[in-house]
């Protein structure tokens, strides 16, 4: 039987904006998420892509017709408002079912689909069914780095109008040599560095300016994306440089935290080591060895 786990609202919503190329959502084995909610309220708005619970005629969970659990990468499941793993209802009765057949964890969503839905309201939708050409035209967003202030994503949603609006972003940082007129007409506060993605490439001198820019933002409460051509290697840089300024995290730790928020996130080689000269700056020594693989 698999482990039974809490996932923030925020994991659900970077797992739902994952890509390669296109949504991972097209991906038959990726994610299967399931409301447990009444008919009524599953009918009135959900979250996208969820399925509704069904039951049989002695109230007990039936798993999901034409869905292998067993080889599902995520499983989650929500009610209105569960947070906890204690006691019973409908979102713990559909993960003990589904837990005795997934090989991952089965995860219930923390306080269920009100704070989900308070959080991202644009993920709320009425549609039920998706077709394979609907789920490869969905358009993802930045995922979040850190809870409603620090998102990375690619130039694409970066200069996506309603994107700005949904994420309520007051500050752009542009890590790529493109500048655009979208952008530059936006109300937001606007940090360039034009830095190519290459071996050449020199992000270390950068860190500090862009680091404190970001900080004032984050003081101020306002919403801040890091973004840069393809969403991979210059803006997760920068991201984990930010991560290790801000939260003093070791470069170990740091690449930890974005690999959760973005599963293909890869800074190029000479970038690894520009950030394994950040920690020396920010902690006073090195403490992540990355001459390993995984780096």
């Amino acid at each position: 039987m698999s482990q039974i786990i809490l996932c923030d609202a925020t994991e659900l919503y970077n797992i739902l904006n994952q890509y390669f190329r296109v949504s991972r959502l097209v991906e038959f084995n990726y994610l299967c998420l399931i409301d447990a909610r009444s008919q009524e309220e599953y009918n009135e708005s959900h979250i996208i892509t969820a399925r509704k619970a069904k039951w049989d005629d002695e109230g007990k969970f039936v798993m999901p017709a034409g869905v292998e659990i067993e080889s599902m990468r995520y499983c989650v499941v929500y009610d209105s408002n569960t947070s906890s793993l204690q006691g019973s209802g409908p979102a713990t009765d559909c993960t003990g079912i589904l837990a005795k057949s997934s090989r991952y964890p089965v995860q219930i969503l923390k306080g269920g689909y009100e704070r989900f839905s308070a959080l991202y309201p644009f993920f709320r939708t009425q549609k039920i069914l998706y077709t394979l050409k609907e789920l490869e035209s969905m358009k993802p967003y930045p995922v979040e780095i850190l809870p409603g202030q620090l998102y990375m994503g690619d130039y694409r949603q970066a200069t996506s109008p309603q994107i700005h609006k949904d994420l309520k972003l007051q500050a752009v940082v542009n890590v790529s040599e493109k500048t655009n007129h979208v952008l530059e007409a936006s109300n937001c506060d606007i940090y360039h560095i034009p830095v190519a993605d290459s071996v050449e490439g020199d992000l270390l001198g950068c860190f500090e300016r862009v680091c404190t820019f970001i900080g004032s933002h984050f003081s101020a409460g306002s919403a801040i994306l890091i973004f840069s051509s393809d969403g991979i290697s210059r803006c997760s840089t920068v991201s984990i440089a930010f991560l290790q300024y801000h939260l003093k995290f070791t470069l170990q730790e740091a690449w930890e935290h974005m690999l959760k928020c973005k599963s293909n996130m890869r800074p190029k080689r000479g970038f690894v080591q520009q950030l394994s000269d950040w920690e020396v700056h920010t902690l006073g020594e090195r403490k992540t060895f990355i001459a390993e693989p995984h780096y």
